[in-house]
């Protein structure tokens, strides 16, 4: 707010009296100088108000709320407090599906997930991200702890990232729970770690065309969680994605994105460490288990992992690809042997409405209201995928054919629809076929699955 003469009466009282006197006539060069003075008080005190009150309203909080959550700062928003949360209840009905066993796959409701989430910002240095977990869906699940970490924003291309994070090596893990093209994630993704606790070095290098990820962690399962330190052996993960394109508005190239993630670590049995804990167990599209090895088998040795990984977008066209290997070291009566699994997966989108298709989802043009003309956004996805046990894991009795499945092939259909940034409707049909699994040796009964969400984000 700047000074202005116009803005006092009494200021433009005095500057008209001095003018006045300071006519040839009546010249008093000591009351002249009385009343400049007085002038520069005034003018000084007007000014010491406006700083006064230019410094209160920088130390007044800044309340925000809209579409992307709610947030509390200072001006400068280098002090700053954010609230988001995610929900998804879903429906899942399995079409004449069947365990290896004969027994129904069970129908029902589930709350998939219930996350709200509290991040902020602590000076120009230091981040930090808490979010716990009150759905979960499945049997058993109860309040968990997805995301507890600490950033130090060194550089752009260099942040220190300690805690509970999300595991930077599947691509179809690192997008948003709430960006999903279909309700859950794909089979390759069950050969990557899901969180683990640990150190990260992060970055964007090159204009912001090559992103990286650097860090060791305590190692988790494949697909899995962590829970906790359970030996002394370490897992260091590495991911490295390239853009080349992607400053290049006018290439049909921008969009191309390829990149490839590892990890390699090793998990060794002790007295009071000789459960399945640090072994797998495969879920299908439906989320139900179709390989877990036989019991008394461990993890025990070296962990390697390799995730070459692709995707595009080009208008309201976008396709994610993915290849996974998992190569562990498995212990069970006295044999040791190194399995290797693989698995693929490739979800193409398109969005009918002729929105931008994006890895973080679809922002509708024209969102749903109601007695109105706009509709929201809607979307197509496809996905074919597969998962392949290693044979070496059934011929050395580490895992049961009649129990377990060696290969799953899996097929599926959806459509989302977005009402707004808000709100998102999906849809999808799932068909997985197994190979093994079922008494006798036989293929186990393919599931057919149908599932639904409604899905609300802030």
């Amino acid at each position: 707010m700047s000074f202005s003469y116009s803005q006092s009466p009494r200021v433009i009282a005095l500057a008209t009296a001095i003018a006045a006197v300071s006519t040839p006539v009546q010249a008093d060069s000591t009351r002249i100088q009385e009343l400049e003075q007085r002038l520069l008080i005034l003018e000084r005190n007007l000014e010491l108000k406006e700083e006064a009150q230019i410094a209160k309203e920088k130390a007044a909080p800044v309340v925000n709320a809209g579409a992307g959550g709610f947030s509390i700062s200072n001006a400068k928003k280098d002090y700053e407090l954010k609230f988001s949360a995610v929900g998804q209840f879903d429906s899942r009905v399995f079409l004449d599906g069947a365990r290896a066993n004969g027994a129904k796959l069970d129908d029902g409701f589930v709350t998939r997930r219930l996350r709200p989430t509290i991040q902020g910002k602590l000076g120009d240095l230091a981040e930090f991200r808490f979010t716990p977990e009150f759905g979960g869906g499945g049997v058993g699940s109860s309040a968990s702890i997805v995301d507890a970490y600490v950033d130090l924003k060194f550089h752009q291309a260099a942040l220190l990232r300690v805690g509970k994070q999300k595991s930077a090596v599947s691509i179809d893990r690192l997008r948003s729970g709430a960006a999903l093209p279909f309700v859950e994630r794909g089979l390759a993704n069950e050969l990557a770690p899901n969180r683990d606790l640990g150190v990260s070095l992060n970055g964007q290098l090159a204009k912001n065309t090559v992103t990286y990820t650097a860090g060791i962690f305590n190692g988790v399962a494949d697909g899995r969680d962590v829970t906790g330190r359970d030996d002394s052996g370490k897992e260091a993960q590495a991911r490295v994605f390239l853009e080349p394109f992607k400053n290049d508005g006018d290439s049909v190239l921008q969009g191309l994105g390829f990149g490839v993630a590892g990890t390699y670590g090793t998990k060794k049995t002790s007295a009071g460490n000789t459960a399945l804990a640090g072994l797998p167990q495969y879920r299908s599209s439906g989320q139900e288990n179709f390989f877990t090895y036989a019991a008394g088998a461990v993890a025990d040795g070296k962990h390697k992992r390799v995730l070459p990984q692709l995707s595009y977008y080009i208008d309201s066209f976008g396709v994610v690809a993915e290849y996974a290997v998992s190569d562990q070291e498995v212990t069970r009566l006295g044999v040791t042997e190194s399995v290797k699994n693989k698995a693929y997966d490739v979800t193409a989108t398109y969005v009918l409405t002729g929105e931008k298709a994006s890895y973080r989802g679809v922002q509708p043009n024209q969102p749903f209201t109601l007695n109105g003309d706009g509709w929201g956004a809607f979307e197509l996805a496809a996905r074919v995928g597969e998962l392949k046990v290693d044979d070496v894991a059934f011929a050395s009795n580490l895992a049961d054919i009649n129990a377990a499945a060696k290969k799953a092939n899996n097929y599926g259909v959806g459509l989302n629809w977005y009402l707004n940034r808000n709100v998102k409707l999906s849809t999808d049909y799932n068909e997985t076929k197994f190979q093994g699994g079922a008494a006798g040796g036989q293929d186990r009964e393919t599931e057919r699955a149908l599932f639904t969400r409604v899905q609300f984000t802030y």
